[in-house]
């Protein structure tokens, strides 16, 4: 009991735990009747596994949904969990997008930030790291985190669309209305630009809830075509590596930057 308080403590006091590498909003239904209650984690952690983290302001910088053509503010309580809880009163989908505040990682050795640079694909980082002068052992690195996700109201009619978030995934078809040949494609924007040639991890999670990955590539136009099945609910990733400002460097004391884009949604059965 003692160290399930701790964790929840944990939980409360830090926006984003930094030993776990996904954040995704993971809604309890991803499909819901108009005006039955929505309600989504803030969920940080691996593999759709991870601690679900409270509304708090301090957590992010901006909290949005759009819907019916409109852009509004999420709106919570402080340390509401799930951390969002509302209701729409018509039908279509919605779109639901949160930045989160910025924080950094403390790194003490090479070996565990080249795992996570071949991980996510990002080339020779070593040999620009050696080139900037910079320690091989002792840096930190900042992030963000981008997160989306799409909820169908009633019908669900409507497509979800770019906030003009500094990095994000769009869904080019709806998930609960669209899907005819097993897959969506998804495109990946950087400063409101297509990403062409990355790498997008995509996370299948199956009714008995285990779990797969797979990994995809953006085609010129930033997109990518990734395979969905009935019944089953994704984790869409994709990371952008940068060198940081000097805003952000001196803020943070950070070498390099990344910025982390999630979008989650089901397929209906």
């Amino acid at each position: 009991m003692k160290h399930a308080c701790i964790l929840a403590i944990i939980a409360t006091l830090s926006p984003i735990p930094v030993t776990a590498h996904e954040f995704w909003l993971e809604p309890e239904k991803y499909q819901v009747l108009s005006g039955e209650s929505i309600r989504a984690d803030l969920r940080n952690g691996q593999k759709f596994e991870g601690v679900s983290l409270p509304y708090n302001e301090n957590s992010f910088l901006a909290f949005e949904r759009a819907f019916a053509g409109e852009v509004t503010a999420v709106k919570g309580r402080l340390g509401d969990r799930p951390g969002l809880q509302t209701t729409l009163p018509a039908e279509g989908l919605a779109s639901y997008a949160y930045t989160s505040t910025l924080a950094h990682v403390n790194y003490t050795s090479w070996e565990k930030f080249q795992a996570f640079v071949d991980h996510k694909d990002f080339g020779d980082v070593q040999a620009r790291h050696s080139a900037r002068g910079l320690d091989p052992e002792k840096f930190k690195e900042a992030y963000t985190r981008f997160a989306k996700t799409l909820v169908g109201v009633g019908n669900a009619a409507g497509q979800d669309r770019a906030f003009g978030m500094e990095t994000e995934l769009v869904a080019l078809a709806n998930p609960y209305t669209d899907i005819t040949d097993g897959t969506l494609q998804v495109q990946a924007l950087y400063q409101s630009q297509p990403r062409p040639d990355v790498q997008i991890e995509l996370f299948e999670k199956a009714p008995d809830d285990s779990v797969s990955i797979t990994l995809h590539r953006t085609n010129d136009a930033g997109v990518a075509t990734l395979p969905v099945k009935a019944g089953h609910s994704y984790i869409v990733d994709a990371v952008v590596l940068r060198v940081p400002s000097a805003e952000v460097a001196d803020k943070q004391g950070a070498v390099w930057e990344t910025l982390w884009a999630s979008l989650t949604f089901s397929v209906p059965q």
